[in-house]
């Protein structure tokens, strides 16, 4: 139950009586039993403090609630000090003020004390500043800001159909990094059966690796997957329909699609890209590192040989066309970076640096 409803109720019963009490005393004025006006009297007692006792308790505390956040600290300690200054000189008036004939006795020590106390608080703010450098003190002029705590990130990630049936989404989730609920809207999951039951053979492999991927993943993955109803009415391709869901929710989207990456974040769409992620987990080497590298294949120049590193990355070997199906031992002399990736170029172990 909130304060205010306490105050309210409270309010509520007072009234109440003190409406009773007043209906009371006034039968004989309007000529009705005292039960009849009492009871008249208390109920509209009871209404009126209903919609009163906010106006005299709550919204006044939270005016000054507010005053007080945005009063500078220095104002406010000042402010004390003011008080009780005020309160000090009107006690040492307020016994020779007394003496005086009525009705100057009775009315002038409670109208210095009103007087002291508002003068002694002025006072005090209007100078805060100077008075505590007097003392040493620097203050902050600013107004003090309540500390309020950062948005949580929201703990969740949808994934799309192309880094399902991608499949590397299996291993990135046993490893931990993920933390939060994996999302598959239900759309997403009837995709993957639309191309599961294409007539293309290849499309409908992929298709059935995807579902085949998604079971494993809801039994092995640390982070929870879950697969839900959420759709957005009027759209139909799935990947607008992602997009759409993601900011609305206001969650990234885990995928592989280039196109769908630029869509999302053209749209403000936080995107978690795999193939961004497996590009910066590739390992680098520098220039002068000497490495192994079967040569696979020829070159573009002349000569050239290329071979390809555990993790796909492009080598291209000088002079390494002679040793085509061979594991040879190369320097690394530079490298370029491409939109899929680093390309190392190389030469052989001992050739003179070029």
């Amino acid at each position: 139950m909130s304060i205010d409803l306490i105050l309210r109720l409270v309010g509520m019963m007072i009234f109440a009586l003190l409406g009773a009490m007043l209906g009371t005393e006034l039968s004989d004025a309007l000529l009705l039993p005292p039960e009849a006006t009492g009871l008249i009297f208390a109920l509209t007692g009871a209404l009126g403090g209903l919609i009163i006792t906010p106006w005299l308790t709550t919204y006044p505390a939270r005016l000054g609630k507010r005053a007080l956040q945005r009063m500078p600290v220095e104002n406010l300690v000042m402010s004390v000090v003011g008080l009780l200054a005020g309160l000090l000189a009107a006690a040492l008036l307020a016994w020779p003020l007394s003496l005086l004939p009525s009705p100057f006795g009775q009315l002038l020590p409670t109208l210095s004390a009103i007087a002291l106390i508002y003068a002694g608080v002025t006072a005090a703010t209007a100078r805060a500043q100077d008075v505590l450098t007097l003392f040493g003190v620097t203050a902050d002029r600013r107004p003090a800001r309540r500390w309020t705590p950062a948005p949580e990130p929201a703990n969740e990630i949808l994934l799309d159909t192309s880094v399902i049936i991608d499949g590397r989404i299996l291993d990135i989730s046993q490893t931990g990094f993920l933390r939060g609920r994996l999302l598959i809207p239900r759309f997403v999951l009837h995709e993957l059966q639309h191309v599961a039951d294409s007539a293309d053979v290849l499309r409908r492999n992929r298709g059935k690796r995807g579902l085949e991927i998604l079971s494993e993943l809801q039994q092995v993955s640390l982070a929870p997957v879950e697969i839900i109803d959420d759709d957005v009415e009027g759209v139909d391709e799935v990947d607008e329909k992602l997009v759409t869901l993601a900011r609305r929710r206001g969650i990234p989207v885990m995928t592989q699609d280039f196109n769908l990456n630029r869509v999302a974040e053209l749209q403000g769409v936080t995107v978690l890209n795999i193939n961004a992620l497996s590009n910066a987990l590739k390992a680098i080497y520098l220039p002068g590192e000497v490495i192994d590298i079967h040569v696979v294949m020829e070159g573009r120049e002349p000569g050239q040989g290329v071979g390809y590193l555990d993790d796909g990355t492009m080598v291209v070997v000088e002079d390494g066309q002679q040793y085509l199906d061979r594991t040879i031992r190369v320097l690394i002399t530079r490298y370029i970076v491409t939109n899929a990736g680093r390309m190392y170029f190389a030469q052989l172990e001992g050739s003179p640096r070029t």
